[in-house]
């Protein structure tokens, strides 16, 4: 008996060291999507595929290694947000302004960046 109990003991504490992470994840994902403003949140590793991102506010968030695989977000603000490693294939990204942003390893193939301000501040006609 003592032996299943430690057994699941073992079991489950790797869960129970990650809930806060995972519990502050949801809550900014669940800010995002109720409020379409998230200011320096931490999405890091959010699911955000294909939602409905336009317009939102994303100023100084963490968004590293997000899945925006085909999310909207056209005109959002995403200055000197961090989206290292994220996933953008296919996302609208139309009129977004991006300056100071960090895109380092993001993958963009197939995203509409027609109009958007860039890192470095020019405006991109890719995708128009």
């Amino acid at each position: 008996m003592k032996l299943r109990i430690l057994a699941g003991t073992f079991l489950i504490f790797p869960f129970w060291l990650a809930s806060p992470i995972l519990a502050e994840n949801s809550n900014g994902v669940r800010q995002l999507l109720e409020t379409r403003e998230c200011q320096s949140c931490d999405l890091r590793n959010a699911n955000l595929k294909d939602a409905d991102l336009q317009f939102t506010d994303l100023r100084d968030s963490d968004m590293r290694e997000a899945d925006l695989r085909g999310a909207d977000l056209r005109e959002a603000d995403l200055r000197r947000a961090d989206l290292r490693g994220a996933d953008l294939r296919g996302a609208n990204l139309s009129n977004t302004y991006l300056r100071l942003t960090n895109l380092e390893d993001a993958k963009l193939k197939r995203a509409n960046l027609c109009g958007a301000t860039m890192p470095d501040g020019t405006i991109s006609e890719e995708g128009c």
